[in-house]
This record gives C-alpha cells, sequence and structure tokens, in this order.
C-alpha cells in the first residue's frame, strides 16, 4: 500500500486506533520543530497547539479592525452632529475641513462646488467644466496614486509632495461638488483600498450641503 491508500483506509475506519491503541504510543513522526521524532499523540498536541496560535492571531486581528471601525464610526458621527448644527454654507464647510483635519489626521485637502450663489465663497469658485464632469463620472470614491485632471493645483504649494489620493463626488440628484483629499504618504490612498467610509463621508457631507445649493 502507497502512503495515499493508507491515509484513505484510516479515513474509512475511524475505529482503528480504539482496536490497535497501543500504537498511538509506539508510533514515532518527525519533530516539526527539529530534534528526535516524537510519539504521534506529542505531535497532534503540537498541532493542536499552533493551530489554537493561528486562531488566537486571528482573533486579535479582528478585534484590531473592529475597534478601528467603532473610532472611525464615531469621528463620522461627530462630523454628523456638527454639520446638521451648521446655520449656513460656511459653517458645512467648516465642520468638514475640521473633521478632516483634527478627527482624520488629513491636513492636504480640497472642496469645489458649482451651483450656488454665494459667490464670495471660495469653493463656489474657479471650477473647470473637466472637474465637474469628473465628479458627474464618479459613482464611488476614487483612488489614485496621481491627480487628476486639473486637481493638483487645489493643494497650493503642497502639491509636489503628495503621492495619494482621494476623490469623493458630491451629489443629490446630480454632482454639485467635488472633495479632493491628499497625502504625502504612497499607502494613504490606493486605487484597491476599501471606500465605504470614503463614500459615507460622502454622504455626509453632500446631505449637508445640498440645502444651500
Amino acid at each position: 500500500m502507497d502512503s495515499d491508500q493508507v491515509a484513505s483506509y484510516l479515513q474509512q475506519n475511524p475505529g482503528f486506533f480504539q482496536e490497535y491503541a497501543d500504537l498511538l504510543t509506539n508510533v514515532l513522526v518527525p519533530n516539526p520543530h527539529g530534534g528526535q521524532a516524537i510519539p504521534i499523540s506529542e505531535r497532534q498536541v503540537l498541532t493542536l497547539r499552533e493551530g489554537n496560535c493561528l486562531l488566537e492571531a486571528k482573533l486579535q486581528e479582528l478585534i484590531e479592525f473592529g475597534e478601528k471601525n467603532d473610532t472611525i464610526s464615531d469621528r463620522l458621527h461627530r462630523l454628523t452632529l456638527t454639520t446638521i448644527r451648521a446655520q449656513d454654507l460656511g459653517g458645512s464647510i467648516q465642520a468638514l475641513y475640521s473633521c478632516l483635519r483634527d478627527e482624520f489626521s488629513i491636513p492636504n485637502f480640497a472642496l469645489k462646488l458649482w451651483g450656488g450663489t454665494a459667490s464670495a465663497i471660495v469653493e463656489l469658485q474657479g471650477v473647470s467644466e473637466e472637474a465637474r464632469g469628473f465628479a458627474e463620472s464618479l459613482t464611488t470614491p476614487y483612488c489614485s496614486s496621481r491627480a487628476m485632471l486639473d486637481t493638483s493645483s487645489w493643494f497650493g504649494t503642497e502639491e509636489d509632495k503628495l503621492l495619494s489620493f482621494a476623490y469623493v463626488a458630491l451629489r443629490k440628484e446630480n454632482a454639485f461638488g467635488l472633495l479632493a483629499l491628499a497625502s504625502e504618504d504612497v499607502h494613504r490612498f490606493y486605487p484597491e483600498m476599501g471606500t465605504l467610509y470614503l463614500k459615507r463621508l460622502g454622504e455626509i457631507t453632500s446631505a449637508g450641503m445640498a440645502r444651500y445649493l
């Protein structure tokens, strides 16, 4: 019998080692950590111990992931409350800026809006047709390693240092704004990253500002 046949026989006859229990103490297998061969029962204990370590590591990873999600949700909740309290478009914009800077530690961001009449607000000025079209095309947040279209100039003197970008369209029925985020960390925003919380950020901001435009 070859090894596969032996393994198949043992799987089909789980009571084998009950009938020949003494084999468990006599059969020796290689020690996975080197050294002398060990009884099969000891090898089983090692296997269970290694599996337990893997499960503990996975559990810790899930706990840390959950805690991180809770933190982000709390920050978005505070943004929602601040946005609701805003009395005008300027207050809603400042609520967003404070959240990005203080809650999410994103110092490089830019916001462009259109469709309003309050021309004294900087965010309502100088929006190109290309940027509007780009915002209209976004159904989900878009992340990239380079600035899109003419948006690199939105970040002022820091544009040469920025290595990753995220774009979130603000919309009611159609797009009425574009929020651009940028970082000097190439791994902060990247094409394969999850965008659920960026999408929620856009929804909160859209709801807060649409009433003034």
